[in-house]
């Protein structure tokens, strides 16, 4: 139950109050003296200083309309907290109530009598208490029609401390739908709208929706659940057939001219309200200058107040039903209170005003410039397309932004809006124009002009690609540097393909690989194909925010997934020379054929002062191309050559080096060790190293070492740094490699059997002495 508010309290409102009684003058309390109780007038407040032990105070209380409704308020005082209940004319008992805000239905009309005790017949404390009638209320304000415009500022009063309620009264055409705010001041201010036959119909406490289903006049009751003395501001703007929303008129596609809406909600809770009227049922595109700190939404009503959509249904636009006028509320949802200034535009988006010309579909189209010279603007690119065909949309701004595109059919419906899991793009339902919506979310203060890129490609039997067909390994890459994001794969044969494209400058650049319809089959270099035929690479495919202009130069490596046409090289690399190979473009892949059978390990072998650049990434692979060990296995522990032989060394340069010459070796380091013996007494063994030769490898045969060995290297001549590697015959790498040093002592538990000892040594000329002896 809502309240009323007394006569004695002084109210700001609007509207001068109404009286519902016959009353000619407010009511007044009843003297202060030696007791409490007598006659307590509706709407007054009565203070009572004091209640003890079993003490009753009687007040009475007169209603003129049968079947009353009493709103109540007995505070909670001081000390020990008091209850009341009433009895009729008759004696009879009509109701009890406790403290804080409460209810008491009566009987016929007549007086009643209020009794007011403490729960305990020992104790002490003080109270007010004052009533108000649903019925024949002291005072009533009438609300006037100005009042549920959304222009109105409200009204504004003050509940007194201890006060019932303050009563409105109002008329509205049944099915009327009010919305009704937070009346604000304490927490606990509320109140009730009842009908004409007393029943509610809604509460006023939050932002809500009031129908107003059964008929009026209504009353609204508003109270505070506890007594306390509060101000409120009561808002009810009618949300069916409103009025106070200024007209937003229907905008174009691109700049909306003067076709924009404005406002400001200064506080959460608060609303923007605009009237939208367009002459036929369609999708309306509702687009709000969004900032990173505000927080606004909106909500779309039609004329009987009933939602139609919000922006947090899931479709794009907004469906209107019929043609008519509609509301929409922007709604600040700001917890820190921020005052939000927006701009709205509204577009139709089954309507092309403002659409850009036509575009095609084929790749080798360059990127549409589009412009965005307001914060609510939305562009509109139609193309035309047939049912089954696969197409996909990229968008990119220029400078930094979000740009956000999706398609819909002539009739303004968004289409693709679920996701095909592990497919890319959209396919279209029918043959006809479909067009992109695209627009983007961030504005400046310093924003005129701002551009972002668009590509509407098609992924279905595409056009405009180049195409390639497999290369060799060795050779140049299948595909030399031009510019377009795709490239027709033409395959001989069903099978895996070696693809992976670069950047003019060697950067890696993903991409997908799609059928004739379409469908995404691989992402990554092995790309496995069911038939012999075209396929589609397109360069980051799925990432719909990335243009990639046709002036962007990249180079394709097409290669078949096995390993053909590699030079054999020498798995005694500290013995021969080593290989000395170039990558002459972009994208180009060696190779290296292995002597070593499967089962066996290997190391590679670089010069220690080798560069970025002339470090190349290198891999094994088996019989079938499936990778075996990577750079960091061949060079920090030993390769062991699983799967079926042969096994191969694949080369690529470095990212960031498209030409770049590079020399290596490798050594097998498994089995009995062919090395020369380190000798063992304090001389040691000396060896040298150079440009042919950075890698030494000598051998301890069983019995000629301890559980625990000492291992010393020290340059003796020349420049340049080495470091030491140790492993036991089944190529188990048990020590190292070591940091790069001139000279270094280092430890090294030891397995029974012979080891294999490695030194790696920049590619100078240099002399080296090495040692062993058991550890100290």
């Amino acid at each position: 139950m809502t309240s009323g508010r007394p006569a004695t309290e002084a109210v700001r409102a609007t509207e001068p109050p109404v009286r519902a009684s016959s009353r000619t003058a407010p009511p007044k309390a009843p003297r202060p003296g030696r007791t409490c109780g007598g006659v307590l007038p509706l709407g007054a407040v009565v203070t009572c200083a004091s209640i003890i032990d079993a003490q009753q105070h009687r007040w009475t209380v007169t209603t003129s309309a049968d079947q009353d409704i009493l709103v109540t308020q007995l505070t909670r005082g001081s000390g020990d907290h008091t209850q009341g209940w009433v009895t009729g004319p008759d004696g009879a008992h009509a109701c009890w109530f406790g403290i804080d805000s409460g209810s008491c239905q009566l009987g016929p009309a007549g007086t009643y009598t209020i009794t007011v005790k403490l729960p305990h017949p020992t104790g002490s404390g003080n109270y007010t208490l004052a009533v108000e009638s649903t019925r024949t209320p002291s005072t009533c304000q009438e609300l006037p029609e100005s009042f549920f415009s959304f222009a109105s500022p409200g009204i504004t009063g003050t509940l007194a401390a201890g006060a019932a309620a303050h009563c409105f009264r109002f008329d509205q055409p049944v099915h009327s739908v009010l919305r009704t705010y937070d009346p604000g001041g304490a927490p606990d201010v509320l109140g009730q709208v009842l009908d004409a036959n007393y029943q509610p119909l809604c509460e006023v406490r939050y932002v809500d929706r009031c129908a107003l289903d059964q008929p009026g006049p209504y009353r609204l009751f508003l109270r505070e659940q506890y007594g306390t003395a509060s101000a409120y501001t009561l808002r009810m703007p009618r949300l069916s057939h409103p009025v106070g929303c200024p007209a937003v008129p229907l905008a174009p596609f691109g700049d909306p001219g003067a076709a924009v809406g404005s406002g400001t909600v200064s506080q959460r809770e608060e609303v923007g309200c605009h009237a939208v009227t367009t002459p036929a049922a369609g999708p309306l595109l509702i687009r709000l200058n969004q900032y990173h700190d505000q927080y606004l939404s909106w909500t779309m009503y039609d004329a009987a107040g009933d939602q139609v959509c919000s922006e947090y249904d899931p479709d794009r636009g907004c469906p209107v039903p019929a043609a008519g006028s509609y509301t929409l509320l922007m709604l600040n949802r700001n917890d820190f209170g921020t005052e939000i200034n927006y701009q709205v535009a509204v577009t139709r988006l089954d309507r092309t005003d403002g659409c850009a010309p036509a575009t095609g579909t084929s790749w080798d189209q360059a990127a549409l410039p589009l412009h965005q010279t307001s914060q609510v603007q939305t562009n509109c690119q139609p193309f035309t397309g047939t049912a089954g065909q696969r197409v996909v949309t990229y968008t990119a701004p220029d400078r930094y932004n979000d740009a956000w595109s999706w398609l819909v059919d002539a009739s303004g419906t968004a289409i693709c809006t679920q996701s095909e899991e592990g497919e890319d793009g959209c396919v279209l339902p029918a043959s006809g124009t479909y067009r992109v919506i695209t627009y983007l979310s961030w504005w400046q203060t310093d924003s005129t002009d701002l551009t972002y890129r668009l590509q509407v490609r098609r992924l279905s039997d595409p056009a405009g690609c180049p195409t390639i067909t497999p290369g060799s390994y060795q050779a140049a890459p299948a595909g030399a540097l031009g510019g377009i994001r795709c490239r027709i794969l033409d395959l001989p044969t069903a099978g895996t393909y070696r693809v992976k494209a670069m950047t003019s400058d060697n950067y890696r650049r993903y991409g997908n690989v799609y059928d004739s319809t379409g469908h995404k089959l691989c992402t990554g270099i092995s790309c496995e194909v069911p038939a012999a035929g075209r396929y589609t690479l397109v360069l980051d495919g799925s990432m719909t925010r990335t243009v990639i202009d046709n002036d962007v130069q990249h180079a394709f490596a097409l290669l078949p997934w096995q390993v053909t046409g590699c030079p054999t090289v020498s798995d005694t690399g500290w013995r021969d020379a080593p290989h000395r190979g170039t990558f002459q473009a972009a994208a180009q892949y060696h190779c290296l054929r292995l002597p070593s059978p499967a089962g066996a390990r290997v190391v590679g072998l670089l010069p220690g002062d080798a560069t970025e650049a002339t470090t190349p990434e290198m891999s094994v692979v088996d019989a079938t191309g499936d990778e075996v060990c990577d750079s960091y296995s061949l060079r920090q522990y030993a390769c062991e050559l699983t799967g079926p032989g042969p096994h191969s060394v694949l080369l690529n340069a470095e990212d960031g080096y498209p030409t770049t010459s590079y020399s290596l070796g490798i050594a097998r380091v498994d089995g009995p060790p062919a090395c020369p013996v380190l000798a063992d007494d304090a001389a040691g063994s000396t060896v040298t190293t150079g440009a042919d030769r950075f890698a030494v490898c000598l051998s301890v045969p069983a019995g000629r070492h301890t559980a625990r060995e000492s291992f010393t290297w020290t340059r003796t001549a020349g420049t340049g740094d080495a470091r030491l590697s140790i492993f036991d015959s089944q190529g188990i790498r048990y020590c190292g490699p070591s940091g790069y040093s001139v000279g270094r002592t280092i430890t090294c538990t030891l397995p029974a059997g012979p080891v294999t000892v490695l030194l790696e040594s920049d590619a100078v000329a240099a002399t080296y002495r090495l040692t062993h002896a058991p550890a100290p």
